[in-house]
């Protein structure tokens, strides 16, 4: 990996962390060549201190340490983008993050559909195909994945791409009105999966 740490005058690149799972930025951190050697070495993300004049390991007190995953140099070479594992909280503070995120998964759009879920399962609204779904119960909801499924592979079947991809909405969002009823969301699911790639 070639960097340049000629264009600073102290000789520190700024150094993104990121988890490398959720994809949280964690942290900022500046590096000089020592410091991207030793990380590289153990394994283990260290910094230089600019306040305290010498290399510093994240987590050598605290034992939150930043497992190394990958580290990268950006287009200039002047940049790091570091992902990494957290071994327990990333800030100072105690939060996961230097700018107070909850380290979490999200699955972009469809984490807010989750959310508007979770919004409209208890709504009074007469309106409302997911309240009304939740207030038929558990069997109603399964069923209704069960024949959404049934029509995802019916279009499976055929050459119709557009409605292929409409009967896997249906399913994929009657799949997560399912989740909610069993008290479930996305993130129990990427935890059985994730356990099984191990």
């Amino acid at each position: 990996m070639e960097l340049n740490f000629s264009k600073t005058q102290d000789g520190l690149l700024p150094a993104i962390i990121q988890d490398a799972t959720t994809k949280t930025v964690l942290m900022l951190g500046y590096m000089n060549k020592e410091a991207v050697q030793k990380t590289q070495e153990t394994g283990l993300v260290t910094f230089y201190s600019r306040s305290k004049q010498r290399l510093w390991t994240k987590g050598e007190e605290s034992g939150n340490h930043l497992k190394l995953v990958d580290i990268k140099a950006d287009c200039d070479q002047d940049t790091l983008l570091i992902q990494a594992e957290p071994q327990g909280h990333t800030c100072h503070t105690g939060t996961d993050s230097c700018w107070g995120a909850t380290n979490t998964s999200h699955f972009g759009f469809l984490s807010e559909l989750e959310e508007t879920i979770a919004q409209r399962k208890t709504a009074d609204d007469d309106q409302s195909y997911v309240a009304s779904l939740f207030r038929k119960g558990i069997n109603k909801i399964a069923q209704k994945v069960g024949e959404e499924a049934v029509e995802t592979v019916i279009e499976a079947k055929d050459n119709n791409e557009e409605l292929f991809l409409n009967e896997s909405a249906d399913l994929l969002f009657h799949y997560l009105i399912l989740l909610q009823a069993k008290g479930f969301t996305l993130k129990d699911i990427e935890a059985v999966l994730a356990n099984r790639k191990r």
